[in-house]
């Protein structure tokens, strides 16, 4: 029996899984009354690569994607093999020589647009994976693969049952916890961040759950000068890991 197919939709969400594993693309909808310059690169490109078009108007692939936002591109997809647990792809970064790892925690990120610019950052900044607790998060879906243009794709994303215990776990393997919280002494610019770093973020508002801020090793803030007392997460997301690649020498 052949294993399930997802929906992916958008340019780059399809763009990405075509140039990274073409042979899981099952078939790709496209809306015919688009012939613009973009459509007409991304059906020569499905061509080169063999995948079956379908022509399809774009309420039925509104249907198909389950949003309004799909750029008149739509595919079915088959999963694509992925390290199955934070353990094995720590343990493969190690035998990979990489000796400071990227981390990137959410903790209460539910709504599946911020994860998507999340993960489409840590894509950016070179993270490693991003992690968050099964109980207070999104889980990738299609409306996340849009929103993260093909980094749900290329970016590992683990939800884990016990947050702080897997944290502790992280320490055990001399990864720093850091997060953050608009009350810490410290700045994110006065943080070492070249060693191995998880860098903890919670949802705009809330901020961390209490248990979560105690497990950490330290916590910085992000400084603000204006009126506004925070920022959206993926923008905190993108403030700290850049931060992180700048003191590594990116």
């Amino acid at each position: 029996m052949s294993a399930p197919t997802k929906v992916l939709f958008g340019f780059h969400a399809v763009g990405v899984r075509l140039k990274t594993a073409p042979q899981s693309v099952v078939e790709i909808y496209v809306d015919p009354t688009r012939r613009d310059a973009r459509m007409r690169q991304f059906v020569q490109r499905a061509k080169e690569v063999g995948v079956r078009l379908i022509e399809a108007d774009g309420l039925r692939i509104a249907k198909l994607a389950g949003s309004h936002g799909h750029q008149g591109v739509a595919a079915r997809v088959q999963p694509v093999a992925q390290q199955h647990s934070l353990d094995a792809l720590l343990e493969q970064l190690e035998a990979d020589g990489v000796a400071n790892p990227l981390l990137l925690v959410l903790d209460g990120v539910t709504d599946p647009h911020n994860l998507g610019a999340c993960l489409r950052v840590a894509d950016g900044a070179g993270a490693h994976a991003v992690i968050a607790p099964k109980d207070h998060a999104v889980g990738i879906n299609a409306t996340v693969a849009k929103v993260a243009s093909g980094a749900a794709e290329t970016v590992p994303y683990f939800m884990v049952t016990n947050l702080a215990r897997t944290l502790g776990e992280l320490k055990e393997r001399g990864i720093w916890v850091i997060g953050t919280s608009g009350d810490a002494e410290q700045n994110l610019y006065q943080a070492d961040l070249k060693g191995p770093v998880a860098l903890v973020l919670g949802a705009e508002g809330p901020g961390m759950r209490q248990l979560t801020r105690k497990t950490c090793d330290a916590l910085v803030s992000i400084p603000m000068q204006g009126a506004v007392e925070s920022l959206n997460v993926s923008v905190a997301s993108a403030v700290c890991l850049y931060e992180a690649r700048r003191q590594r020498g990116a």
